[in-house]
């Protein structure tokens, strides 16, 4: 009996305990969604002419933040693909290996202020990219590489050894059989991985204003021409991206409706990424049941 009893206290310790985090996490977002709400039009999203007039939109600052995870995607994903199968099925565990991983693991707890300003002072002073998207997806690729690689080598380790073993047994290479089975069922865990790392990415603020920079000037989208100062495609521009400008808004005042603006802002931040870790749970549960089949 006493043992039912403990058990039923730990049960409903730990359920009040999952439903006030529930509750704080929901009060949050009802908040920023309710407050940003009245802000929330297509023109708000789309306008490129009014940066700091009233009722001013995000157009700009929407199109950096996707241009500038699409570039970090491109840098983190090879590498990081690369890394993780080197990890899960090359390296043996060594001294040297384990410092590795423990390196790894490290970057994986950075603050993101200080990747900034390791940015800043390599990308941004040392190779003179100055305040630019090409200096902004370089930072957040160091700030992801980490992350990334790991959820690629968990990925491929969770695969189980019989495939392995199939693989071999029907005459294929170890590099075959990795890639032709192996990589194929660890699908679904590294897609996840790189929907996840993307919704850090379109979030991030503190790494991208010493990096990418905190203006948005104006742009020409008519004009692809990636060596147009006025095009969009151009790298070495400055780019202020969504988050960096609420920031900016609400720490600076120079738009006469900021914090309507800056809510609004926030609205859309928030259910961006919701909707790729959303994205993440569902693709990873259906590559899942594609690939199980």
């Amino acid at each position: 009996m006493r043992k039912q009893q403990l058990d039923r206290l730990n049960t409903f310790f730990l359920s009040t305990i999952t439903l006030g985090v529930f509750a704080l996490v929901a009060t949050f977002l009802i908040y920023i969604l309710v407050k940003g709400a009245p802000a929330l039009s297509w023109e708000f999203l789309t306008s490129v002419s009014k940066a700091f007039e009233e009722g001013g939109g995000i157009g700009i600052q929407l199109f950096n933040s996707l241009y500038i995870m699409i570039l970090t995607l491109l840098i983190c994903i090879p590498i990081s693909l690369g890394a993780g199968i080197y990890l899960a099925e090359y390296a043996k565990d060594t001294r040297t290996t384990r410092f590795f991983r423990m390196a790894i693991e490290v970057m994986s707890s950075l603050p993101s202020i200080v990747i900034g300003l390791f940015g800043y002072l390599l990308f941004v002073v040392k190779f003179d990219f100055g305040f630019s998207v090409i200096a902004g997806a370089f930072s957040l690729s160091l700030l992801n590489l980490s992350f990334l690689t790991r959820m690629v080598e968990d990925a491929i380790r969770s695969v189980d050894e019989a495939q392995r073993d199939g693989g071999l047994a029907l005459g294929l290479g170890r590099f075959e059989t990795i890639m032709k089975i192996v990589v194929p069922s660890a699908i679904p865990g590294i897609v996840t991985g790189v929907v996840l790392v993307a919704g850090r990415v379109f979030g991030e603020a503190a790494a991208l204003i010493f990096s990418a920079g905190q203006s948005a000037p104006a742009l020409d989208f008519t004009v692809w021409n990636p060596m147009n100062p006025a095009s969009p495609l151009n790298i070495f521009r400055p780019a202020e991206t969504l988050a960096v400008h609420i920031w900016k808004l609400n720490s600076e005042g120079l738009m006469p409706d900021g914090p309507l603006v800056a809510a609004g802002a926030g609205a859309v931040l928030v259910i961006i990424i919701l909707l790729f870790n959303t994205l993440a749970k569902v693709l990873g549960n259906l590559l899942e049941k594609r690939l199980s089949r």
